[in-house]
Protein backbone atom coordinates (compact mmCIF):
# COMPACT_ATOMS: atom_id res chain seq x y z
CA UNK A 1 0.00 0.00 0.00
CA UNK A 2 1.12 3.05 -1.11
CA UNK A 3 1.23 6.23 1.03
CA UNK A 4 2.37 10.18 2.08
CA UNK A 5 4.14 9.41 5.06
CA UNK A 6 4.31 13.39 6.63
CA UNK A 7 6.28 14.24 9.05
CA UNK A 8 7.15 18.14 8.59
CA UNK A 9 5.27 21.33 8.35
CA UNK A 10 6.17 22.24 5.16
CA UNK A 11 4.87 18.62 3.85
CA UNK A 12 1.58 19.15 5.63
CA UNK A 13 0.93 22.28 3.50
CA UNK A 14 2.03 21.20 0.30
CA UNK A 15 -0.54 18.05 0.59
CA UNK A 16 -3.24 20.28 1.87
CA UNK A 17 -2.67 22.51 -1.11
CA UNK A 18 -2.45 19.29 -3.98
CA UNK A 19 -5.87 17.44 -2.37
CA UNK A 20 -7.61 20.66 -1.94
CA UNK A 21 -9.92 19.99 -5.22
CA UNK A 22 -10.29 16.44 -4.30
CA UNK A 23 -14.67 15.96 -3.69
CA UNK A 24 -14.42 13.91 -1.15
CA UNK A 25 -11.89 13.42 2.08
CA UNK A 26 -12.05 10.35 4.02
CA UNK A 27 -10.59 10.76 7.38
CA UNK A 28 -9.83 9.10 10.55
CA UNK A 29 -7.32 9.62 13.68
CA UNK A 30 -5.73 7.91 16.58
CA UNK A 31 -5.05 9.35 19.67
CA UNK A 32 -4.33 8.44 23.61
CA UNK A 33 -7.34 10.14 25.76
CA UNK A 34 -6.41 7.97 28.73
CA UNK A 35 -3.40 10.34 30.67
CA UNK A 36 -4.33 13.98 29.72
CA UNK A 37 -7.17 16.13 30.32
CA UNK A 38 -8.80 16.45 26.20
CA UNK A 39 -7.49 13.31 23.55
CA UNK A 40 -3.82 13.40 22.32
CA UNK A 41 -4.20 13.42 18.66
CA UNK A 42 -1.18 11.31 17.26
CA UNK A 43 -2.14 10.44 13.63
CA UNK A 44 -4.14 11.67 11.05
CA UNK A 45 -5.01 9.06 8.34
CA UNK A 46 -6.88 10.59 5.03
CA UNK A 47 -7.63 9.12 2.04
CA UNK A 48 -8.72 11.10 -1.36
CA UNK A 49 -9.35 9.42 -4.42
CA UNK A 50 -6.59 6.99 -5.00
CA UNK A 51 -4.36 8.91 -2.98
CA UNK A 52 -3.70 7.63 1.12
CA UNK A 53 -1.89 9.77 3.69
CA UNK A 54 -0.48 9.03 7.26
CA UNK A 55 0.09 12.71 8.90
CA UNK A 56 2.26 12.21 11.62
CA UNK A 57 0.41 14.97 14.84
CA UNK A 58 3.31 14.06 17.38
CA UNK A 59 6.22 15.37 14.21
CA UNK A 60 3.86 17.56 13.37
CA UNK A 61 1.75 19.16 16.43
CA UNK A 62 0.38 22.10 14.64
CA UNK A 63 -1.72 20.51 12.26
CA UNK A 64 -4.27 23.45 11.22
CA UNK A 65 -3.70 23.63 7.69
CA UNK A 66 -5.36 19.87 7.75
CA UNK A 67 -8.30 21.11 9.78
CA UNK A 68 -8.64 24.63 7.34
CA UNK A 69 -8.67 22.06 4.35
CA UNK A 70 -11.89 19.63 5.70
CA UNK A 71 -13.62 22.69 6.87
CA UNK A 72 -12.95 24.43 3.38
CA UNK A 73 -16.45 24.06 0.85
CA UNK A 74 -16.28 22.56 -1.97
CA UNK A 75 -16.21 18.37 -0.87
CA UNK A 76 -17.66 15.71 1.32
CA UNK A 77 -16.32 14.47 3.83
CA UNK A 78 -16.43 11.21 5.53
CA UNK A 79 -16.10 9.58 9.00
CA UNK A 80 -17.13 6.61 10.70
CA UNK A 81 -18.40 7.04 14.68
CA UNK A 82 -16.58 10.76 13.89
CA UNK A 83 -17.49 12.43 17.25
CA UNK A 84 -13.44 12.86 18.53
CA UNK A 85 -12.63 13.91 14.97
CA UNK A 86 -15.34 16.33 15.19
CA UNK A 87 -14.38 17.46 18.55
CA UNK A 88 -10.54 18.12 17.16
CA UNK A 89 -11.74 20.19 14.12
CA UNK A 90 -14.16 22.31 16.42
CA UNK A 91 -11.32 22.96 19.01
CA UNK A 92 -8.62 23.69 15.79
CA UNK A 93 -10.68 25.90 14.06
CA UNK A 94 -14.54 26.40 15.47
CA UNK A 95 -16.13 25.27 12.13
CA UNK A 96 -17.33 21.83 11.33
CA UNK A 97 -15.89 19.74 8.33
CA UNK A 98 -17.96 20.61 4.88
CA UNK A 99 -20.68 17.91 4.09
CA UNK A 100 -20.15 15.75 6.84
CA UNK A 101 -21.56 11.85 6.04
CA UNK A 102 -20.69 9.45 8.71
CA UNK A 103 -21.00 5.94 7.39
CA UNK A 104 -22.29 4.60 11.19
CA UNK A 105 -24.87 7.33 11.07
CA UNK A 106 -25.75 6.36 7.67
CA UNK A 107 -26.37 2.71 8.15
CA UNK A 108 -28.68 2.91 11.15
CA UNK A 109 -30.67 4.57 8.87
CA UNK A 110 -30.83 1.44 6.36
CA UNK A 111 -31.19 -1.36 9.11
CA UNK A 112 -27.87 -2.05 10.50
CA UNK A 113 -26.88 -2.56 13.57
CA UNK A 114 -26.28 0.72 15.31
CA UNK A 115 -23.47 2.11 16.87
CA UNK A 116 -22.28 -0.80 14.66
CA UNK A 117 -18.28 -0.98 14.51
CA UNK A 118 -16.16 -0.53 11.64
CA UNK A 119 -14.89 -3.88 11.30
CA UNK A 120 -18.23 -4.91 10.70
CA UNK A 121 -19.74 -2.69 8.59
CA UNK A 122 -16.53 -3.18 6.60
CA UNK A 123 -17.18 -7.34 6.35
CA UNK A 124 -21.24 -6.61 5.93
CA UNK A 125 -20.97 -4.18 3.10
CA UNK A 126 -17.97 -5.27 1.63
CA UNK A 127 -17.28 -8.59 2.72
CA UNK A 128 -13.74 -7.57 3.87
CA UNK A 129 -12.32 -7.85 7.55
CA UNK A 130 -9.66 -5.76 8.62
CA UNK A 131 -6.28 -6.33 10.02
CA UNK A 132 -5.55 -7.64 13.55
CA UNK A 133 -2.78 -7.30 15.59
CA UNK A 134 -2.40 -3.45 16.48
CA UNK A 135 -5.17 -2.91 18.75
CA UNK A 136 -3.05 -1.97 21.93
CA UNK A 137 -0.15 0.36 20.06
CA UNK A 138 0.13 3.40 21.76
CA UNK A 139 0.42 5.97 19.20
CA UNK A 140 2.52 8.40 20.90
CA UNK A 141 5.66 6.28 20.88
CA UNK A 142 7.92 6.64 17.73
CA UNK A 143 9.23 5.96 15.48
CA UNK A 144 6.16 3.54 14.41
CA UNK A 145 6.15 0.72 12.23
CA UNK A 146 5.18 0.25 7.95
CA UNK A 147 3.17 -2.33 9.82
CA UNK A 148 1.56 -0.06 12.09
CA UNK A 149 1.11 2.82 9.53
CA UNK A 150 -0.70 0.34 6.91
CA UNK A 151 -2.80 -0.61 10.09
CA UNK A 152 -3.89 2.69 10.68
CA UNK A 153 -4.76 3.29 6.98
CA UNK A 154 -7.07 0.40 7.05
CA UNK A 155 -9.35 2.70 8.45
CA UNK A 156 -9.96 4.84 5.76
CA UNK A 157 -9.26 3.73 2.95
CA UNK A 158 -12.70 1.33 2.49
CA UNK A 159 -14.93 4.58 3.59
CA UNK A 160 -15.59 5.72 0.28
CA UNK A 161 -16.71 2.41 -0.90
CA UNK A 162 -18.87 2.29 2.01
CA UNK A 163 -20.25 5.43 1.61
CA UNK A 164 -21.60 4.95 -1.62
CA UNK A 165 -23.24 1.81 -0.87
CA UNK A 166 -24.93 3.70 1.78
CA UNK A 167 -25.60 6.46 0.08
CA UNK A 168 -27.15 4.22 -2.67
CA UNK A 169 -29.82 2.63 -0.56
CA UNK A 170 -30.56 5.83 1.22
CA UNK A 171 -31.47 7.22 -2.19
CA UNK A 172 -33.48 3.89 -3.34
CA UNK A 173 -35.19 3.98 0.23
CA UNK A 174 -35.79 8.01 0.25
CA UNK A 175 -33.86 8.66 3.15
CA UNK A 176 -30.75 11.39 1.98
CA UNK A 177 -32.88 13.93 3.37
CA UNK A 178 -33.33 11.76 7.09
CA UNK A 179 -29.88 11.56 7.12
CA UNK A 180 -29.33 15.52 6.30
CA UNK A 181 -31.64 15.83 9.66
CA UNK A 182 -29.34 13.25 11.59
CA UNK A 183 -26.23 14.93 10.57
CA UNK A 184 -27.13 18.39 11.61
CA UNK A 185 -29.09 17.43 15.23
CA UNK A 186 -25.67 15.08 15.80
CA UNK A 187 -23.23 18.18 15.07
CA UNK A 188 -25.54 20.39 17.02
CA UNK A 189 -25.46 18.18 19.78
CA UNK A 190 -21.57 17.19 19.78
CA UNK A 191 -20.86 21.51 19.56
CA UNK A 192 -23.66 21.89 22.71
CA UNK A 193 -21.60 18.88 24.58
CA UNK A 194 -18.48 20.23 24.45
CA UNK A 195 -19.73 23.53 26.23
CA UNK A 196 -21.98 21.99 28.89
CA UNK A 197 -20.75 21.56 32.80
CA UNK A 198 -21.09 17.59 33.26
CA UNK A 199 -21.05 17.71 36.83
CA UNK A 200 -24.77 15.62 37.18
CA UNK A 201 -22.63 12.65 35.53
CA UNK A 202 -21.00 12.48 38.74
CA UNK A 203 -21.82 8.92 39.85
CA UNK A 204 -23.30 8.00 43.16
CA UNK A 205 -25.22 11.59 42.63
CA UNK A 206 -28.77 9.85 43.28
CA UNK A 207 -30.47 10.84 45.82
CA UNK A 208 -28.58 14.17 47.19
CA UNK A 209 -30.36 17.21 48.67
CA UNK A 210 -30.08 20.14 46.32
CA UNK A 211 -27.23 21.65 49.08
CA UNK A 212 -25.70 18.70 48.65
CA UNK A 213 -25.81 19.11 44.92
CA UNK A 214 -24.48 22.49 44.97
CA UNK A 215 -21.20 20.98 46.86
CA UNK A 216 -20.85 18.34 44.08
CA UNK A 217 -21.16 21.45 41.49
CA UNK A 218 -18.73 23.05 43.19
CA UNK A 219 -16.32 20.69 43.73
CA UNK A 220 -16.59 19.55 40.03
CA UNK A 221 -15.69 23.00 38.57
CA UNK A 222 -12.89 23.49 40.32
CA UNK A 223 -11.70 19.67 39.52
CA UNK A 224 -12.22 20.80 35.80
CA UNK A 225 -10.12 23.46 35.72
CA UNK A 226 -7.00 21.96 37.72
CA UNK A 227 -7.32 19.18 35.34
CA UNK A 228 -6.84 21.33 32.41
CA UNK A 229 -4.28 23.34 33.84
CA UNK A 230 -2.34 19.91 34.91
CA UNK A 231 -3.47 18.13 31.44
CA UNK A 232 -4.54 15.15 33.27
CA UNK A 233 -8.00 13.55 33.57
CA UNK A 234 -10.47 14.76 36.08
CA UNK A 235 -10.68 11.86 38.52
CA UNK A 236 -6.83 11.86 38.61
CA UNK A 237 -7.08 15.29 40.85
CA UNK A 238 -10.23 13.80 42.66
CA UNK A 239 -12.41 11.12 42.67
CA UNK A 240 -16.28 11.31 42.35
CA UNK A 241 -16.65 8.76 45.39
CA UNK A 242 -14.69 11.73 47.46
CA UNK A 243 -16.86 14.40 45.76
CA UNK A 244 -19.88 12.53 46.95
CA UNK A 245 -18.63 12.03 50.53
CA UNK A 246 -17.63 15.56 50.66
CA UNK A 247 -20.96 16.57 49.63
CA UNK A 248 -22.65 14.57 52.15
CA UNK A 249 -20.66 16.12 55.01
CA UNK A 250 -21.80 19.46 54.14
CA UNK A 251 -18.90 20.87 56.00
CA UNK A 252 -15.93 23.26 55.13
CA UNK A 253 -13.56 22.95 58.05
CA UNK A 254 -10.64 21.24 57.32
CA UNK A 255 -10.29 18.73 60.13
CA UNK A 256 -13.44 16.87 59.16
CA UNK A 257 -12.07 16.66 55.68
CA UNK A 258 -8.44 15.64 56.26
CA UNK A 259 -10.58 12.89 58.64
CA UNK A 260 -11.90 11.77 54.93
CA UNK A 261 -10.16 8.19 54.23
CA UNK A 262 -9.05 9.12 50.82
CA UNK A 263 -8.20 12.86 50.97
CA UNK A 264 -4.79 12.29 52.72
CA UNK A 265 -3.26 11.73 49.74
CA UNK A 266 0.08 13.71 49.52
CA UNK A 267 -0.40 14.99 46.25
CA UNK A 268 -3.83 16.07 47.65
CA UNK A 269 -2.94 18.14 50.88
CA UNK A 270 -2.15 21.15 48.68
CA UNK A 271 -5.71 21.15 47.60
CA UNK A 272 -7.28 20.86 50.62
CA UNK A 273 -7.87 24.62 51.34
CA UNK A 274 -9.25 24.62 48.06
CA UNK A 275 -11.66 22.31 48.54
CA UNK A 276 -12.73 23.77 51.75
CA UNK A 277 -13.37 26.94 49.74
CA UNK A 278 -15.35 25.17 47.41
CA UNK A 279 -17.46 23.89 49.94
CA UNK A 280 -17.95 26.90 51.51
CA UNK A 281 -19.25 28.88 48.87
CA UNK A 282 -22.15 25.77 48.39
CA UNK A 283 -23.19 26.21 51.46
CA UNK A 284 -23.62 29.68 51.78
CA UNK A 285 -25.51 30.08 48.24
CA UNK A 286 -28.74 30.89 48.45
CA UNK A 287 -31.57 28.71 47.72
CA UNK A 288 -32.77 30.30 44.97
CA UNK A 289 -29.11 29.13 43.12
CA UNK A 290 -29.42 25.73 44.57
CA UNK A 291 -29.17 23.03 41.60
CA UNK A 292 -33.03 21.94 40.56
CA UNK A 293 -34.63 18.76 40.04
CA UNK A 294 -36.72 17.97 37.47
CA UNK A 295 -39.74 16.03 39.39
CA UNK A 296 -42.54 15.03 37.38
CA UNK A 297 -45.81 13.27 38.67
CA UNK A 298 -46.59 10.53 36.36
CA UNK A 299 -49.35 8.08 36.72
CA UNK A 300 -47.81 4.55 37.37
CA UNK A 301 -49.34 3.35 34.19
CA UNK A 302 -46.90 5.65 31.89
CA UNK A 303 -44.03 3.15 32.68
CA UNK A 304 -46.03 -0.19 32.33
CA UNK A 305 -47.39 1.05 28.77
CA UNK A 306 -43.76 2.31 28.12
CA UNK A 307 -42.00 -1.55 28.52
CA UNK A 308 -45.13 -3.04 26.28
CA UNK A 309 -44.76 -0.39 24.00
CA UNK A 310 -41.02 -0.06 23.72
CA UNK A 311 -40.96 -4.08 22.48
CA UNK A 312 -43.50 -2.69 19.98
CA UNK A 313 -40.95 0.25 18.78
CA UNK A 314 -38.39 -2.69 18.30
CA UNK A 315 -40.80 -4.39 15.96
CA UNK A 316 -41.36 -1.17 13.81
CA UNK A 317 -37.84 -0.43 13.36
CA UNK A 318 -37.16 -3.73 12.10
CA UNK A 319 -39.73 -3.56 9.75
CA UNK A 320 -38.95 -0.36 8.47
CA UNK A 321 -35.09 -1.38 8.19
CA UNK A 322 -34.27 0.86 10.69
CA UNK A 323 -31.93 0.35 13.62
CA UNK A 324 -34.28 0.33 16.55
CA UNK A 325 -31.47 2.25 19.01
CA UNK A 326 -31.06 5.39 16.07
CA UNK A 327 -34.81 6.03 16.10
CA UNK A 328 -35.59 6.51 19.96
CA UNK A 329 -35.14 4.33 23.22
CA UNK A 330 -37.31 3.08 25.78
CA UNK A 331 -37.47 7.07 27.44
CA UNK A 332 -38.21 8.35 24.30
CA UNK A 333 -41.49 5.94 24.05
CA UNK A 334 -42.17 6.99 27.57
CA UNK A 335 -42.13 10.55 27.00
CA UNK A 336 -44.23 10.09 24.11
CA UNK A 337 -46.54 8.26 26.06
CA UNK A 338 -46.68 11.27 28.81
CA UNK A 339 -46.42 13.91 26.20
CA UNK A 340 -49.64 12.00 24.68
CA UNK A 341 -51.31 11.76 27.95
CA UNK A 342 -51.04 15.74 29.01
CA UNK A 343 -47.92 14.88 31.03
CA UNK A 344 -45.00 16.04 29.12
CA UNK A 345 -43.45 19.00 28.25
CA UNK A 346 -45.29 21.31 25.82
CA UNK A 347 -42.14 21.09 23.21
CA UNK A 348 -43.22 17.45 21.07
CA UNK A 349 -40.67 14.91 22.31
CA UNK A 350 -38.44 13.39 19.65
CA UNK A 351 -40.38 10.09 18.48
CA UNK A 352 -43.66 13.16 17.66
CA UNK A 353 -40.93 14.80 15.75
CA UNK A 354 -39.61 14.36 11.96
CA UNK A 355 -39.09 11.12 9.81
CA UNK A 356 -39.27 9.33 13.87
CA UNK A 357 -43.08 10.36 14.06
CA UNK A 358 -43.91 9.69 10.53
CA UNK A 359 -42.09 5.77 10.88
CA UNK A 360 -43.20 5.56 14.39
CA UNK A 361 -44.50 7.90 16.59
CA UNK A 362 -47.71 8.29 14.23
CA UNK A 363 -48.25 4.35 14.89
CA UNK A 364 -47.25 4.18 18.50
CA UNK A 365 -50.31 7.11 18.97
CA UNK A 366 -52.76 4.83 16.95
CA UNK A 367 -52.25 1.94 19.56
CA UNK A 368 -52.55 4.33 22.45
CA UNK A 369 -55.85 6.15 20.89
CA UNK A 370 -57.29 2.33 20.20
CA UNK A 371 -57.11 2.54 16.36
CA UNK A 372 -54.62 0.13 16.34
CA UNK A 373 -54.02 -3.17 17.60
CA UNK A 374 -51.31 -5.18 18.15
CA UNK A 375 -51.25 -9.42 17.46
CA UNK A 376 -48.63 -12.35 17.28
CA UNK A 377 -48.27 -13.70 13.41
CA UNK A 378 -46.07 -16.35 13.98
CA UNK A 379 -44.18 -16.68 17.48
CA UNK A 380 -41.27 -18.67 15.75
CA UNK A 381 -40.54 -15.30 13.07
CA UNK A 382 -38.11 -12.75 13.83
CA UNK A 383 -40.94 -10.37 13.29
CA UNK A 384 -43.88 -12.14 15.23
CA UNK A 385 -45.65 -8.62 15.84
CA UNK A 386 -48.37 -7.23 13.28
CA UNK A 387 -50.20 -3.68 13.82
CA UNK A 388 -53.78 -3.86 12.67
CA UNK A 389 -55.57 -1.02 11.93
CA UNK A 390 -59.50 -0.96 13.57
CA UNK A 391 -62.28 -1.33 10.63
CA UNK A 392 -64.99 0.87 11.68
CA UNK A 393 -68.06 -0.81 12.78
CA UNK A 394 -71.18 -0.31 10.20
Amino acid sequence: MQYDHITTAAQLQKYCDEVAQEPTICFDTEFVSEHTYRSDLCLIQVATGQRLAVIDAVAVPDVTPFWQLITAPGHETIVHAGREELCFCLAATGKRPTNLFDIQIAAGLVGHEYPAGYGSLMHKLLGESPKKGETRTDWRRRPLSDMQLQYALDDVRYLAPMRNLLHDRLQKMERLEWLDTEMLAWQEEVEASRLRERWRRVSGISGLSSRCMAVVRELWRWREDEAERRDCPPKRVLRDDLIVELAKRRSADLKQIKAIRGLDRGDLQRFLPKISECIALALELPDQELPTFERRETPSQINMLGQFLSSALTSICHRAHLAPSIVGTASDVRDLIAFRMGYGDERPPVLAQGWRNEVVGQLIEDLLAGKRSIRIVDPESNEPLAFDLFEPTP
